[in-house]
């Protein structure tokens, strides 16, 4: 028996809940990676591996926000808990592993496309894991070209958010690049959403038990208390909002203007050590 599903139970709010959390996560992972490219090579795991928790916080609960207006009519839904955590542990290191990449690599060329390709796949295989935890009396079937469709779109989604984070722009740079990058990730999700088909075995009744909302909410709690913590980190780090490092401090010298000193050490670096024959080696910066 063909079942009747509602994508859109409670209108427009989890559409516009979900965007807004993909924007959220995909805009703390892109200036988590961009900070990874102003520090030293010691700090940069952690700030890689930060971003892609975030980014992949950010899609996984996009995709259940947006779950929460999911509803088949005349059959309860059911959530597996193991598969729903697995989804977002294998958003997490698909992500990461396409973030690293373009981090050690680069956002150009075969990196990028690489990464890009990776992170991209992780968003869709987040998405059908995700599904493939849904519970009910029935089967999905999905029609083969709108699934790809919607690869593409994570792909190219994906592949754009990572050439943004390697720009090291301003905050307003990324915060364009997440808006953008929300609607690609929501784009795939409804996208995929529409290759499904529904088949129920047999019309089941009143739901019994704690309604998909409710559990769902549940299950919501740690990833957003995650990214509003991330959030935090990138309120309070400046550099991280800038987006550009620093400037080392000027030695200011008595009776000599500070923009003199410092215009004098962009025009003749430090000075290391004397060699063997008087000659002075610059130090490295």
């Amino acid at each position: 028996m063909q079942g009747t599903v509602d994508g859109f139970s409670y209108g427009v709010v989890t559409p516009l809940v979900a965007y807004l959390m993909a924007c959220l996560g995909g805009a703390l992972g892109l200036r988590c990676t961009t900070r990874s490219l102003l520090v030293s090579h010691s700090w940069r795991p952690a700030w890689l591996a930060l971003g892609a928790a975030a980014i992949g916080s950010g899609i996984w609960t996009m995709h259940f926000v947006a779950m929460m207006g999911f509803t088949i009519k005349d059959t309860p839904i059911h959530y597996d808990k193991s598969m729903t955590y697995a989804s977002l542990g294998l958003a997490v290191v698909m992500v990461g592993v396409g973030i690293f990449i373009v981090g050690y690599r680069g956002a150009t060329g075969t990196p990028l496309f690489t990464g890009g390709t990776i992170t991209g796949l992780g968003v869709a295989s987040m998405h059908y894991l995700g599904m493939a935890g849904m519970h009910f009396n029935g089967r999905f079937t999905y029609n083969t070209l709108t699934v790809s469709a919607s690869v593409v779109i994570a792909v190219v989604a994906a592949t754009a958010a990572l050439w943004a984070a390697g720009r090291v722009q301003g905050f307003l740079w990324s915060v364009g690049a997440s808006l953008v990058m929300g609607l690609a990730v929501s784009g795939m999700h409804y996208t995929g959403m529409a290759a499904l088909s529904v088949h129920l075995h047999a019309a089941s009744g009143a739901a019994t038990g704690p309604s998909p909302t409710s559990v769902l909410a549940l299950m919501l709690i740690g990833p957003l208390a995650f990214l509003l913590l991330a959030g935090v980190v990138v309120i309070f780090d400046p550099m991280m909002v800038l987006g550009r490092p620093a400037q080392p401090p000027v030695e200011v010298k008595p009776g000599v203007p500070a923009a003199t000193v410092a215009s004098h050490q962009d025009r003749h670096p430090p000075l290391r050590h004397v060699g063997s024959h008087g000659s002075r080696t610059p130090q490295n910066r």
